[in-house]
This record gives structure tokens, sequence and C-alpha cells, in this order.
């Protein structure tokens, strides 16, 4: 499918929304990292267009003490796709990153 030929105007504007949807993600993450948000009331916020676009692994590495391998191993033992995002995730997968995190 060819990319949709856009005006200079309005290819600026998704420019500007992306960088916004991006710095909202990095906000996020900080805030887990630092525990200002715990894994808990992450999950619990899926209705939050910033938290539901997040990658379940991305959010994960965002915790103090994993890294790639150890989250690779998490979502393997757990049965979570490497691309799943957090609105994408099940109750049970839910339930099971919070027992394991939370």
């Amino acid at each position: 499918m060819p990319l949709p030929q856009l005006s200079e105007e309005a290819r600026k504007e998704a420019l500007l929304k992306a960088a916004e949807a991006r710095t909202a993600r990095a906000d996020l993450r900080q805030k887990v990292k630092t525990g200002e948000l715990s894994i808990v009331e992450v999950l619990e916020k899926t209705d939050d267009p910033v938290i539901s676009k997040i990658k379940v692994s991305t959010l994960i590495e965002s915790l103090p003490g994993y890294g790639k391998a150890k989250v690779a191993k998490l979502m393997d033992e757990l049965a979570i796709s490497e691309s799943r995002r957090v609105k994408g995730l099940g109750e049970k997968q839910k339930a099971a990153l919070i027992e394991r995190l939370g």
C-alpha cells in the first residue's frame, strides 16, 4: 500500500503529533522507572491512549532491574508476544504480569 500524499501542512501536523506521542510515552516510562507510577497502576489504565499504545516489553524494561534478556524471558514464560501492546493484553495476561511484577 503506497503512502498517502500529504500536503506540507498535513505532514508537519502529523510529525508534531508523533513527536508529542513519543514524548508522552517517554514521560510514562520515566515515571515507572522512578516509582512515581507502579506497573499495577499502568496496567489498570488501558483506556489512556498513551498507555494503551506502549509495548509491554518496553514498559517492563522501564522497571529497575529489568533488561532486554530478563524481559524476554518473563514474556516468554507468560506467553506474551514480543510485539504485544498494553491495550492488547488479555485479562489473564494482565493478572499474571501484576502477580509477577506487582
